[in-house]
């Protein structure tokens, strides 16, 4: 059998990510997983038998504080990723519904990723990726404010109260903030999931550089994306 010689491809270098980005996609990471696993023992507290909560390494109060840490850097840190989204043209490819084209490519991308298209036209940020990010802050947004008029709930006496108070009004009572929050949170595991398994593949398999631009900030392709017009 015939074994074909590697030949070179030459690839070129976009600058995508700013460190705002970056530092917000990687503390966002770790707060997803924390709050999560946190959230968890608030919502289903697990048994400390004979230990008193106050000298526990397991108390509620410690939980909750870790939770509400967490809350907070997340909160900071989507805030910073706002001021890249202003200041870098790469930090605001997020969807174009308004073009027609949108629609197709996602469903091509979608079809790639299901193993039922061998291929799909290159991209800096493909389709179906950017609709997931937005609608990734969508959620992260709910959790938020539905977080922090939770937290005003516990710390009535907070500055919270005349910011994040109309959330439990809108929604129709504290309890129904708990159980929108409980339930986007899975919603974003879900999402974790499947971004895990997009950029592995994109990564390692079709030499995209998902996980090495959240680095460097750069992508390195062989073929022009579509959308490299977007950061002229």
């Amino acid at each position: 059998m015939a074994i074909k010689s590697v030949q070179n491809v030459k690839r070129k270098e976009y600058y995508l990510f700013s460190p705002f980005l970056r530092i917000f996609h990687w503390i966002m990471v770790v707060s997803i997983l924390v709050l999560f696993g946190t959230g968890l023992l608030i919502t289903k507290p697990m048994n400390v038998a004979t230990t008193e909560p106050t000298f526990s390494i397991a108390s509620m109060d410690l939980v909750r504080d870790i939770h509400f840490f967490f809350a907070f850097l997340l909160t900071a840190a989507l805030i910073m990723r706002i001021y890249g989204f202003i200041i870098n043209k790469g930090d605001r490819l997020f969807p174009r519904f308004w073009e027609g084209h949108f629609y197709s490519e996602t469903v091509d991308v979608a079809l790639h990723y299901m193993l039922l298209r061998g291929h799909h036209a290159p991209f800096l940020r493909n389709p179906l990726a950017r609709g997931s990010y937005a609608m990734l802050y969508v959620l992260l947004l709910v959790e938020i404010l539905t977080g922090f008029a939770m937290y005003l709930m516990a710390n009535p006496s907070s500055a919270f109260g005349s910011i994040f108070g109309w959330v439990n009004v809108l929604v129709g009572s504290e309890m129904m903030s708990h159980y929108i929050h409980h339930y986007v949170a899975w919603f974003i595991i879900l999402f974790a999931l499947g971004h895990l398994y997009m950029v592995v593949r994109a990564e390692f398999m079709e030499g995209e550089s998902e996980i090495s631009s959240m680095f460097s900030g750069k992508k390195i392709l062989a073929h022009t994306p579509k959308d490299a017009n977007e950061l002229d």
